[in-house]
């Protein structure tokens, strides 16, 4: 199960509809589940047809009783395009701006159109996942959906215990 160290290294989220969530709320959403962060765009092509997938793969895992968590690292430009896309998705989010660049730089993945703005210097662009791990909230797999499409999502450790929030 998650602890404080886990949960204290995300950033604040928010939830599908915008508003922010509390730290209690976030960590009754994460208990039992595993959790990666997802990072996207809806003006990205790739992300958009990876997107169907990656939400029967959600579903999937839930029926096998291994819940999963995403939480979209937006790359959209605007804040109401990450609302409607997590509405419609179902997901939390990372504000847009200066947290999810934080995300983005941490990890090393944004989209080529952000390399102005944060470099050349990423491991991949998106779309993209980093599975989190639920005892010190650090990566524990990397799944490269920008390379390999859907096919990537089988890397997801599900039955790693150590991704249990």
């Amino acid at each position: 199960m998650s602890s404080r160290e886990a949960l204290a290294s995300l950033p604040s989220l928010n939830s599908p509809d915008g508003s922010s969530l509390t730290p209690d709320a976030l960590a009754d959403k994460l208990k039992g589940k595993r959790a990666a962060l997802y990072f996207a765009a809806g003006w990205c092509p790739m992300c958009t047809s990876l997107e169907p997938s990656l939400l029967q793969f959600r579903e999937a895992t839930a029926s096998a009783g291994k819940d999963v968590e995403l939480i979209y690292v937006p790359s959209d430009r605007a804040e109401s395009d990450v609302v409607k896309r997590t509405q419609a998705m179902g997901m939390l989010s990372v504000p847009i701006g200066e947290e999810a660049d934080a995300m983005k730089t941490r990890y090393k993945v944004w989209a080529g159109a952000e390399s102005g703005k944060l470099g050349t210097g990423r491991r991949s662009g998106v779309p993209a996942l980093v599975v989190l791990d639920g005892k010190q909230g650090e990566e524990m797999a990397f799944v490269a959906a920008e390379s390999e499409g859907a096919k990537a999502l089988g890397s997801w450790p599900l039955d790693n215990e150590d991704g249990l929030w």
